[in-house]
């Protein structure tokens, strides 16, 4: 079997991956700012990098992963301004608006999800280690300082030139040394939260806080930093400017995921274009959400269209159905199989599309296997299907998909209701009835069930009737 390679945004070129520690892989994902309800580009990423967390894991890597919450920030004061709530209401509000959409999408929860706000202690130090070091001033106004011009590898990231930088924060801010130095720490505002420092009170920067995480969980150095392609400037080049200011390694490798996309634009709510997690949700079910989200590699801009969605959860449910079928046929649920084709697409910078070719390829034999009655076949395909999906988060046997994974009793309830309502059918036809025959049908139909007539007798699944957009 081949071995890992990852594409690195630091070098730009893909490598093997070669951890730390060996046997243990440690991860920092930049997470949700929860000031809004997450929209499909938000999961994107949380998709995206849990593909990763489960090639990692099932690779053998001890594997710790850590996704932090941003539960202070402008917007966050600006919208608790505009709802007419507290800070900290609107921030818990948010931040469990996406904690159900990850557990909606199958999302494995973080080893350890930190809050801004919990770690002010943390930053505080790590403020007055730059100071120390002589790469932070703090002009006494109550604002901290990282100065820019003094760090000989500020930029590697995005490969831009410092001259080339306007200042990174508001005009009306006049004492900084140089206008493109940044914020570690904001003076109080009247009317704002903050927390006491020796150098004034007030409330920490963007950058500062994933700094001062990153190296409480994951220590000064660690292996994998990601995060959408937004954040390479400038939140990540300033999260390098810190740390490494402060004399810590900070991230081995970067990884980015590309945004999705509404007629070219990356998707936000600044565009009004973005689309609602639970909005999207009344219409596909979560696994089929993000199998549409997981599908294409996520170095590609994914290009939202409510036709391509509908395609891709028929594509699964074919997947699906089969499965279904196998289960039904074996007498047993399938096991979960990573063959060597999958895993080397996975080994590949997690070249998903060429792995869901590998499994339309499983689905193609294993319908013949169905049609031939070969048994063998039948498991073979079926283990590798399961095991590529639970790779993918998608797979329809895991309990974490509770709106797709009713009781056993609920579900026997329902097969004995309707077998009997296609007994009637089946008589209907017997008596060459065939307008009564139809009429039960249609009337599954509408219901969402439909009947599939066999040469070992009609099959009934559930679709979906997709809402008009």
């Amino acid at each position: 079997m081949s071995s890992l390679s990852l594409y690195d945004t630091l070098s730009r070129a893909t490598t093997p991956f070669t951890p730390l520690v060996a046997g243990r892989v440690s991860i920092y994902l930049c997470g949700a700012t929860v000031q809004a309800p997450p929209h499909i580009g938000h999961v994107r990423s949380g998709v995206n990098f849990d593909i990763l967390r489960r090639w990692l894991i099932a690779s053998g890597y001890e594997t710790t992963f850590i996704r932090n919450v941003t539960d202070i920030d402008d917007k966050i004061l600006h919208k608790a301004v505009h709802e007419e709530m507290p800070w900290w209401a609107v921030a818990m509000k948010y931040e469990r608006a996406f904690t159900e959409a990850y557990a909606a999408l199958n999302v494995m929860p973080p080893t350890y999800e930190p809050r801004a706000t919990g770690h002010i202690t943390q930053m505080i130090e790590l403020m007055q280690r730059l100071i120390d070091r002589g790469a932070a001033y703090a002009p006494g106004n109550g604002d901290v300082y990282l100065e820019v011009r003094t760090l000989t590898s500020y930029l590697t990231l995005s490969r831009q030139n410092v001259d080339d930088l306007q200042s990174s924060e508001d005009a009306e801010e006049t004492f900084k040394r140089d206008p493109r130095d940044f914020a570690l720490w904001k003076a109080a505002k009247p009317g704002d939260p903050s927390w006491p420092t020796p150098w004034g009170p007030g409330r920490p920067g963007w950058h500062l806080e994933c700094s001062a995480m990153a190296l409480t969980y994951l220590g000064e150095s660690f292996d994998i930093h990601g995060g959408g392609l937004d954040l390479v400037f400038p939140h990540h080049e300033n999260e390098i400017a810190q740390s490494e200011s402060a004399g810590y390694g900070f991230a081995k490798s970067w990884m980015h995921n590309a945004w999705v996309t509404t007629s070219g634009e990356k998707m936000s709510k600044s565009l009004g274009n973005s689309l609602q997690v639970e909005h999207i949700l009344k219409t596909v079910r979560g696994i089929e959400l993000r199998w549409y989200l997981g599908g294409a590699h996520y170095r590609s801009m994914l290009e939202f269209s409510h036709a391509a969605l509908e395609e891709a959860s028929t594509s699964f449910r074919r997947i699906e159905a089969f499965l279904y079928r196998a289960k039904e046929i074996l007498g047993d649920t399938p096991t979960r199989v990573i063959n060597e084709t999958f895993a080397a697409a996975m080994n590949d910078d997690l070249a998903v599309p060429t792995a869901l070719a590998g499994i339309s390829e499983s689905l193609r034999l294993g319908n013949i296997a169905i049609t031939s009655d070969d048994k063998g076949a039948i498991q073979k395909h079926a283990n590798e299907i399961r095991g590529a999906l639970s790779i993918l988060g998608c797979d329809p046997f895991d309990p974490a998909f509770d709106s797709a994974n009713a009781s056993e009793d609920l579900t026997a309830a329902l097969d004995g209701t309707i077998q009997l309502v296609l007994a009637q059918r089946a008589s209907a036809r017997d008596r060459k009835d065939f307008e009564s025959s139809d009429a039960i049908r249609d009337g599954l139909l509408a219901l969402g069930i439909t009947i599939e007539d066999t040469a070992q007798g009609p099959r009934w699944s559930i679709s979906r009737t997709e809402s008009s957009n």
